[in-house]
């Protein structure tokens, strides 16, 4: 019987270490593109054109359609580049989306407005973490791409200043 128990014990030491290892593997894992759908609420991180991880996104407060201007409060729609981090944001850690970018510009100066900006991958506004079960039910941003705080941690981890990112409908 003790023998029993000593490899049943030690069978789940050897499990709880393999699974720990592999959910570190993972996470140390880098991401050379990042894919948000907008229709699947969902950020997507990839290395050599294969998903190794997923999140839960929240958007805009109107996500459909792409950006057009300053206060639409849409999440913007194309392609563009993580080309800066915030640590210290006003929501848990920020990575910077490249919006405007040219296309962007030249369509908001055609019709005269201001196209917005710093639109973001971030987590939940500081000392608001606890809601996140809750927020990313709904989208409650201003336009940028909103994920929960342990999920943040994640991306931040994989993504490196440069990294493309293409936004879907």
């Amino acid at each position: 019987m003790v023998s029993r128990t000593r490899h049943a014990v030690a069978g789940g030491l050897v499990l709880a270490v393999l699974l720990c290892t592999s959910t570190h593997l993972a996470a140390a894992e880098k991401a050379d593109r990042v894919v948000v759908r907008k229709a699947e609420s969902r950020l997507y991180l990839e290395r050599d054109g294969k998903t190794f991880a997923s999140f839960k996104a929240a958007f805009g407060a109107r996500p459909k359609g792409h950006k057009q201007q300053e206060g639409d409060e849409r999440t913007p729609e194309g392609r563009y580049v993580l080309d800066s981090k915030n640590a210290n944001s006003a929501y848990y850690k920020a990575i910077h989306i490249s919006y405007p970018n040219s296309q962007d510009l030249a369509s908001a100066q055609a019709r005269r407005i201001p196209p917005g900006g710093l639109i973001m991958v971030h987590g939940q506004k500081n000392g608001f973490g606890w809601l996140a079960p809750l927020a990313q039910r709904f989208n409650w941003t201003d336009g940028c791409v909103a994920v929960s705080n342990k999920d943040m941690d994640v991306i931040w981890q994989a993504v490196d200043i440069g990294t493309p990112i293409e936004i879907l409908p």
